[in-house]
């Protein structure tokens, strides 16, 4: 199964970032390296927050990283939540669907 977590950055959240920044990308690295963490990154125009997307059977490695990163624990992010997303289509789909299912 497929996780998307959420951050909703606080203010200035782009220049307040760079003394966190390494150590956030190392956790970034570690959940990566482990196959939890598939895909980060920041939204741009503007910089008010960021998506992650994990893979696993719960959604506890999104949780996991969101209560341990710096930018949450430093305040720089007002709130984070993680959704499930039961992706169908694509080569990593977690539940592959086919059209040719409900012919």
């Amino acid at each position: 199964m497929h996780y998307l977590l959420f951050y909703e950055a606080g203010d200035d959240y782009a220049e307040r970032r760079a003394p966190y920044r390494a150590e956030h990308l190392a956790l970034g690295e570690e959940y990566v390296a482990r196959g939890e963490l598939v895909l980060a990154g920041a939204y741009a125009d503007p910089v008010d927050g960021a998506l992650f997307l994990f893979r696993g059977s719960s959604p506890a490695a999104a949780e996991a990283f969101a209560q341990r990163d710096p930018y949450v624990q430093n305040g720089l992010v007002k709130s984070w939540r993680v959704r499930t997303w039961p992706t169908v289509l694509g080569t990593d789909a977690a539940t592959p669907l086919s059209s040719a299912a409900f012919r």
